[in-house]
Formats: C-alpha cells, structure tokens, sequence
C-alpha cells in the first residue's frame, strides 16, 4: 500500500499473525527452564499483627534455596512502593502515605499481602516449604468499606493514619454552587453505590530474571504496561541500584487495562532477590492470586445533586463521595477516583457550577488503582443516571432534556466548572447522528411487541467523554537501515495494535511501505525514557512523536543525499521514500541512501497529552419480568476521537470497551466479606465476566472533531466506550422499570437484583 494513503486506512493489525500462530512472546514462555521458581506466601487473614515466622522446617524442605521476610528487606534497606500522582487536601496538605514495603513490616492489612518470598528449584519444591513455614498471626479487627474506616473508633489500617482518612480532597466553586442551587427551581438527587472491579485478563502478571556477573547485571522480563516508570522507581526510590544494574523488558502482553501499570511488589523482589543470589528466578500469577495480587478498582460511594431552572437547563452539580483506596497507596491511585470523576462529572453538558467533595480512607482490602476508564465509568453513571431521574421528575423526556443542555460547538474549547477545558467536540451532532441511527421514532413499536411477549423493553442514553492522561515521557528514535526502519517508542502495546498504528503513522510521513517498519518498545537498555501506556494517550504520544521524527529523518537525509548526489541541500527534495534533486530525474531512494550511510531521527513530544473524546450510546433491552434478566438487543456508539488513524482498531477498540463496560453494568462485582475481610469473589466460579451470548452485534459510528491540543488533531479511545456503557446499560434497564415503581438500582444490575427489586 503507498504510503501516502495509509493514514486513515483500515489495514489488518500486523502483529496478529504472531499472536494467532503461538509466536507470541510473552512473560510467563519466554522464561528459561533452569530458573529458579518462586512462589509468595499471602496472608490468609485481612488484618493481622505478625507476632512469628519461623523458616526452620521450610528451609530444610527440599530443594529450598532461600526464604525471604520483610526483616531481610529492612536489612538491605529496601524502601518504599512510592505513588506518582498525589492530591492535597483544603490545606494544601499532601494525601497521608504510609510506609508500604513489598512485604509489610509488623503487621499485615489485606489477604494476599506477602508475608514471605519462596525460592526452590521447582514450583512444587517451592509449595512444599511454604506448607512447612510457621506463621503465628494475632487477628485485628478488619475494615472493609469505606463508611467502616471513617466511622468514630474505628480500628487503624495504619496507626499513623488518624481515623483511616488517607486525604479529605474537594475541587470547584463550593460559593457559586451553593447559589446556584439556590435559586433552582427543581433539584434532583442521588445515591450510589459503585462496585469494586477486578481485571481478569488473559496473561496474569508474570516475570523471570537472570544475571551476568561480569556486568553485576540483573535483568527482569514481565509482563507490563511499561518498563520505564518501574525501572526509575526501583532504581530511584526502592532498591537503590544504579539504572545502568539494572535493565526491565517486556515483550508481549496480554492485556493490560491498568492493573499492568503500577509497579508491584512481586517484580521489585524478584529483581531484588536475583542479586542476592546471583541466580535467575521465574514466578507467574496463578489465576486464584490475581484477585488478592493485582489493583481493584471502581469502589465508590458517592451522592449527587444536580439544579435545573424553570426552563430545564443545568445551574449547578454537587457530587459527596467516600473512596475507598485499600489498604496502601498505589501508584497511580491518588488521582483516579478523585480527579477522574472530576475531569468528567460535567459531562457533554453546559453546568455552570460544580463542587466535589472526597473522603478518601484506607481499608483492609487490596489497594486500588486505575482500571479501564480510571474514575470515570462510575462518575458517568452517576451523572447519566442523575439526568434520567431528572427529566422524568421535571416531565421531560431524557432525549429532550439532553438535548437542551448539550455543549455546541461553538462553544468549544469549553472552560468546564470543574476546572478543566474541552478542547473540540460537537456534541449535538453526535446526539443527533446516534439517535437517528438507532431508529429512536421506532422503538414505541418495539416495546409494543416486547410486552406482547411478557417482556420490558427500555431505552437508554448515554452522553460521556474521557480526559486522556498518562506519562508524556517520550523521545522516539527512528533508525533508517539498508532494508527497514526502526523504530523505538516508549509507550507499551497490551493489545491495543500499536505495531500497526505506528507503523501506519511512519510509513506515511517517509512515503515507504508499512511492511518496512519495525516497531520497538519495552526496554530500559535501548529505549532509556517513556512513560508507558495508560489514559488512552499512546497514539497521542508516540504518534505524534513518531511524526515529528520522521520530519528530522528527511532533515537529515537531505543533508546526506546532497553529499551523496554532490548538490546544494537546498536543491534536494523529498518525494515518495526518495531524495531528489529538484528539476531532474536524479534521486536516491531512502534504503538506499541508508545502504550507502545508516543514519536516524529522533524527536521528543512537543503536544499537549490532553484531549477529550466524546461518545454518544443508545441502548435497548428486554427485562424477563420473571427472571430479572436482562437481553441487550440493540446498542449503537457515535464516537468522536479526532483523527482515525485506523478505523479497523478503532472498531475493536470500542467493542472491546463496550463489553468492558457491559460487565461492569450487569455481572461484575468484587465482594468481602464486611466482617473478616475475606474476599468471596476471588475466582472465575464467583466473579461473573461478559460472554459472547451477553453482547449483541454493535452499531459503530464516528465523527471527528480535530482535537488542537496535537498538531495531528488526534484524541484518545480506548477508555471512552467503558466510560458510557455502564450508564446506557443502566438507563435502558432503568427505562423498562421505570412503569412498575423502580426508581434505581446500582450496579451490577443482576438478574437476582432486578428480581427482588421487581417482588417489592
């Protein structure tokens, strides 16, 4: 394909091939087999003091190489599992952080925390000396939700962390709210409560090591969303190594979604323990660990208020919210569900007055971070449902009430109340284009046949946007060799196709076939900066950085090709993936000038990495009156990302996005047990994921409003389908139900909860 063309074009992901074939090289088949295996011993109790660990018997187990404990870290002076993002609170007080260790000094504060690091010769060598270790636990009572830890008396998850407040965080106008709400002539109010979620991807975390002596190297393989950050931190702040002891790689990944973001205990020790004994180590998350090992997300309490005048239209929006962070501060968590829910708590619409308020406690429960949307799937089904709820009370249609306090485009770049700035969207057109296509003026007829049936039928809207985010760390370098370019970013594939989209941005700018582009990510050796992949910027990043050096390629080609042709530079042009002199026939393609002398460009990011994506979705579902299941039959998303790169990913972005979110409305819940702490949705048998049968054929559309935060106009995806479709699910639900008395319901939206709902 010429490479002028590709922009835009929906070419067949390249690194599929790979994947389909069994090439893949992920963390958990690429370890050697000699390697020695670990396995981490978690503590079976919530919350718990330490009073002994005796290793005797574990350690004449055999094939028992070493057994680790929080005292041999102290004695090494390993530190601290450090956050990256923080929030302050009213005082400018920044959030409270209490020491976290990769295994816990003392006292223990969730089930899976690691009480002890297991190195044998084998895994089951391995179980075998964790069965023989002697742990004596004295229990504490365990705090679970968020009410619990704020509550007068309660037990402490961190004694220097009074009454379990981790930061008491607000944003926007409280004065100007409180008039708003004033003078409204109706307010509309609601409570929800947002359940905690689990990732469950394919590749559970995994990571192998070796070391080279010589060097007094250690290198550590694992599966991530970037290798940069982690090394940095571990070097830095935890292990105190110098970067050049120290090298991290991924290769492969299956799926990441934001749990492979942080930096994680089990691949700090790993690192850690390979240079204490000079040996290399393997260790995979077994599918049952991954609950208790890996970031929650998505647990919020939260009410909201929204103010309409006379006519309808939005004066002001109150959100009051208690997060629930677990037991320690991740690394990303400060933000997520506080700003996340701010960047987006103004939705599509004109709010002139916004206040949020957060209590943010520690709990005995595995910590939280960013998961697919990071904040903003609730904090939308918190507003979406809100509008609802309003237009019915206030006898308006949703669709019409919408309608009347959607953002023009004229209005845009949009100085929000909550504090951020939109940069391009038309949200009328999207309204518009999404209801015309779903065929709204049919749907009376559809919930006509539905009831014929004995089902409910209901319609639900869903107006939702996302804040692009992540770590613009990023210095692309473009090797130009005899037969390729290469190509080396700092963001991180987990699937999302970025050997494709890449290749597609480079071998457009340079005029060269894409099947000539080689992609390479994940290496702290040979791609020292980057941020890695969160926040659905990488195209934002890489793209654009991959854009502009390909501009310094042809700067610096043109400087060789006129030595090369004995010309004036000025008398050299770039055409087609060839230098040549203007005016004649004279010219020197770009491999060829490669052949003759390798050289590169290189560019760092120079954009902004916000944007907001913007997203319309129409939902309809038949309700089982009675089963309480719920059918999704119909639902259509009009996207608006700015420049397509590839509409094909664009496509399997959403639908992936989609039914992320259509488990979080429906099925998905991480539930413990309030009085020990004790997860009971730990497995696959207890903790429900979408299937093919719960997801209808979905309905695609985009539009694209350029975004001028980049100067390619681009905007983020991946997060934006998973941010609206908890909420359409909801209304739709919600719209059937409506008739028989039910006001709302929270998620998952169950058929038991709908059930019982439908009994009272």
């Amino acid at each position: 394909m010429n490479a002028p063309s590709l922009l835009g074009q929906p070419i067949t992901r390249r690194e599929d091939q790979r994947f389909l074939t069994g090439r893949g090289r992920y963390a958990d088949n690429t370890a050697p087999a000699d390697a020695l295996a670990v396995l981490f011993v978690r503590s079976p109790h919530a919350h718990a003091r330490i009073a002994g660990i005796d290793k005797t018997a574990a350690l004449s187990s055999p094939g028992t190489v070493a057994i680790y404990t929080a005292d041999d870290l102290v004695a090494d002076g390993v530190g601290h599992l450090p956050a990256i993002s923080e929030i302050k609170d009213q005082a400018g007080n920044r959030h409270r952080e209490p020491t976290h260790l990769p295994m816990p000094v003392g006292k223990v504060r969730h089930v899976g925390d690691i009480v002890a690091m297991v190195v044998a010769s084998t895994i089951d060598q391995a179980r075998d000396a964790a069965e023989a270790l002697a742990i004596d636990y004295e229990e504490l009572p365990a705090i679970v939700t968020a009410a619990q830890a704020l509550a007068e008396g309660a037990a402490l998850v961190h004694d220097d962390v009074p009454g379990n407040l981790m930061c008491r965080w607000g944003k926007g106008d409280a004065a100007a709210t409180d008039a708003a709400f004033a003078r409204a002539a109706h307010v509309s109010t609601l409570s929800i409560c947002s359940p905690r979620q689990i990732v469950h991807y394919m590749e559970t975390r995994a990571a192998w090591s070796s070391y080279a002596a010589p060097d007094d190297l250690v290198t550590v393989t694992f599966s991530s969303q970037g290798v940069q950050i982690p090394h940095r931190l571990m070097c830095e702040r935890v292990l105190n190594v110098a970067k050049d002891k120290l090298r991290l790689v991924t290769e492969d990944v299956g799926g990441g979604f934001g749990p492979k973001y942080p930096i994680y205990a089990e691949s700090t020790l790993i690192a850690w323990a390979t240079r204490k004994l000079r040996r290399g180590l393997r260790w995979t998350c077994e599918r049952g660990e991954l609950a208790l090992a890996d970031s929650h997300a998505r647990d919020l309490v939260a009410t909201a208020e929204l103010a309409l005048d006379q006519e309808g239209r939005f004066l002001g929006v109150r959100v009051k919210a208690q997060a629930n962070y677990g037991a320690y501060v991740s690394m990303f968590a400060p933000s997520i569900p506080t700003t996340g829910l701010a960047k987006v708590i103004s939705g599509l619409y004109r709010i002139p007055a916004i206040r949020i308020d957060f209590d943010c406690a520690f709990t005995n429960t595995v910590p939280v971070d960013a998961i697919r949307g990071a904040g903003k799937p609730e904090a939308l089904f918190l507003l979406e449902r809100l509008v609802d709820l309003a237009a019915h009370e206030t006898g308006r249609t949703p669709a019409a009430l919408r309608r009347l306090n959607l953002l023009r485009l004229d209005e845009m770049p949009y100085a929000a109340a909550s504090g951020y700035t939109y940069d391009a969207a038309d949200c009328l057109r999207l309204f518009d284009t999404a209801l015309s296509a779903a065929d709204e003026p049919g749907f009376a007829a559809r919930r006509t046949a539905s009831e014929a049936a004995g089902k409910r039928r209901g319609l639900g809207f869903s107006c939702h946007l996302h804040g692009t985010g992540g770590i613009a760390d990023e210095h692309v370098v473009v090797q130009v060799e005899p037969d390729r370019l290469i190509a080396r970013v700092g963001t991180q594939s987990q699937g999302q196709g970025h050997e494709t989209v890449f290749a597609q941005i480079l071998a457009g700018a340079l005029g060269v076939p894409v099947e000539r582009v080689e992609i390479r990510q994940g290496d702290t050796r040979s791609i020292p900066r980057g941020g890695g992949t969160g926040g659905s910027s990488s195209t934002i990043i890489s793209g654009t950085t991959l854009r502009r050096a390909a501009d310094v390629v042809i700067q610096r080609g043109r400087d060789l090709a006129a030595e090369r042709l004995e010309t004036a530079v000025a008398d050299i042009a770039y055409r087609d993936g060839a230098f040549e002199i203007v005016g004649t026939d004279r010219r020197i393609g770009l491999f060829e000038l490669a052949a003759w002398k390798p050289f590169d460009g290189d560019a760092l990011f120079a954009d902004k990495i916000e944007s907001f994506p913007t997203g319309v979705m129409v939902c309809e579902v038949e309700v089982d009156l009675e089963t309480g299941a719920t059918r999704i039959d119909r639902l259509l998303a009009v996207a608006d990302c700015g420049t397509v790169v590839n509409p094909r990913l664009l496509a399997g972005q959403i639908h992936g996005g989609i039914v992320h979110g259509l488990g979080n409305a429906l099925m998905e819940e991480a539930i413990y047990d309030e009085e020990t702490g004790q997860l009971l949705t730990g497995t696959l048998m207890d903790y429900a994921l979408p299937r093919a049968e719960d997801v209808p054929m979905f309905g695609v559309e985009t539009i694209a409003t350029t975004s001028p935060n980049n100067f390619m106009g681009l905007k983020g995806v991946g997060e934006l389908p998973t941010n609206g479709a908890p909420a359409v699910v909801a209304n739709a639900v919600l719209d059937a139900l409506r008739p028989l008395g039910i006001r709302h319901l929270d998620m998952p939206l169950t058929p038991h909860k709908v059930w019982k709902a439908l009994q009272r």
